[in-house]
């Protein structure tokens, strides 16, 4: 594509191009370490990829709008998939089956509170599996993460980054090359997660943003762990710019947080006491 023609596109389209057309580095070493139910739904969605870069696919479960992410090497086809749900593991397994793909690991971005995670049955479903998720977060999996680890899948790796404040064990997970960041509950598309409940503090999750995730690059893709408005994705410069929380100064946003008066998640009292112990077997 011309230079020409990537001017007049629109800046995020024009970032987006440029952004796919770059290789991944390569990484040789692995971490130590409602009450009216809807039919569950499946939105896919890809970049523009070049040969070497990552398969990528976003996947959308309706009652929790919650997305699930799944990436892997093209030519390992070594797989991770980023915060899958109970109700749509096999959904997800039918679609890596599909790809050709091994499901190597399953990473939650912290101990969700309006879904129960899939983990436990893709652990069922998956020999060999293994589960990650903040050792901060208070539950069980095969790998408990601290900021910096890394999650490798073929030449490809996922880095993680602490970012607590919607809970204790909150992590945003980013790729090598800092092109995605899958940024759980911390951020979402022109918000975030709230921080009423579950340790969460609004002071820490501001600190976490401003800190771990608007230090990316500007055109880092952000994939949220939610979205309510039909939203899949925004980049670090929009959030930094268009947020309507955390554009605000720290007492402001503190007081926003205070104020929100939001009634519990329906499925709380169900789902932290699972998402606690299911990281390690089936509930």
């Amino acid at each position: 594509m011309s230079a020409a023609l990537l001017n007049r596109l629109n800046p995020a389209v024009s970032s987006a191009i440029r952004l796919w057309s770059c290789r991944a580095p390569v990484i040789d070493h692995r971490s130590a370490a409602h009450n009216h139910r809807r039919p569950p739904s499946v939105r896919l969605y890809s970049g523009l990829m070049e040969s070497g870069a990552p398969l990528f696919r976003q996947l959308f479960e309706s009652e929790s709008s919650t997305y699930t992410y799944l990436l892997a090497d093209t030519d390992t086809r070594e797989a991770v998939l980023i915060d899958p749900v109970l109700e749509t593991v096999d959904r997800d397994l039918k679609l890596i089956n599909e790809l050709g793909l091994k499901l190597i690991v399953a990473c939650n971005t912290h101990c969700h509170a309006d879904h129960i995670t899939g983990t436990g049955l893709l652990k069922k479903k998956v020999f060999g599996l293994k589960s990650c998720i903040s050792k901060h977060s208070g539950a069980a999996a095969d790998i408990q993460l601290s900021e910096g680890d890394r999650i490798t899948f073929g030449k490809h790796c996922l880095m993680v980054r602490e970012t607590p404040g919607h809970t204790d064990g909150c992590v945003t997970y980013v790729t090598g090359d800092q092109s995605m960041a899958f940024t759980g509950d911390a951020l979402l598309i022109r918000g975030c997660g709230r921080t009423d409940f579950q340790q969460g503090c609004p002071k820490r999750l501001y600190e976490s943003v401003h800190k771990k995730i608007f230090t990316l690059p500007g055109h880092c893709f952000i994939y949220p762990a939610h979205d309510y408005k039909g939203q899949t994705v925004s980049t670090v410069d929009e959030e930094k710019k268009f947020n309507p929380r955390l554009t605000k100064t720290l007492d402001e946003f503190v007081n926003i947080m205070n104020n929100l008066n939001l009634p519990k998640p329906k499925k709380i009292d169900i789902s932290v006491p699972a998402n606690l112990v299911c990281g390690l077997h089936d509930i």
